[in-house]
């Protein structure tokens, strides 16, 4: 059974979060494995690099790593879930490369993420989703 199950969580998208929650209880319930929440903010420099201008009225990456944190563990406090089984991490830059890096870095068994609801832009996953569906080595459960 899985031993490390790996959950991207957009902290800026509650209702993602909603949905996920049942499914990585359900896990959880029914192995020991250990639960590795990610959390991607944006990385301002990227934005400066285009001359937008950003990175300078943005706040420092310690302190935008750290409200990050925060709120991811507001979020996670929000699953039932065993304290000593639980990991979070934050990490600046691209969401889907960072999942996928996470993925292999951890040895995750499954990737459990939220996506919205198809529209005909994204066809049938997310772009970040479907990333992480095509690419991930190993199996992902999609939730919507």
């Amino acid at each position: 059974m899985s031993k490390k199950i790996l959950v991207p969580i957009d902290i800026s998208e509650m209702e993602l979060t909603e949905q996920v929650i049942p499914h990585v209880e359900g896990y959880a319930k029914q192995t020991d494995a250990t639960i590795h929440f990610l959390a991607v903010i944006p990385d301002y420099t990227y934005f400066a690099s285009y001359g937008l201008g950003y990175a300078s009225i943005a706040p420092d990456a310690r302190e935008r790593e750290a409200a990050a944190m925060e709120t991811l563990s507001a979020i996670v406090a929000k699953f039932n879930l065993p304290g000593d089984r639980v990991e979070k991490h934050v990490l600046s830059g691209t969401p889907k490369d960072h999942i996928l890096q996470l993925a292999e870095d951890i040895d995750a068994d499954v990737i459990i993420l939220a996506s919205h609801r198809p529209s005909m832009s994204t066809y049938l996953l997310g772009s970040n989703a479907a990333a992480v569906v095509r690419h991930a080595k190993c199996s992902v459960l999609v939730v919507r």
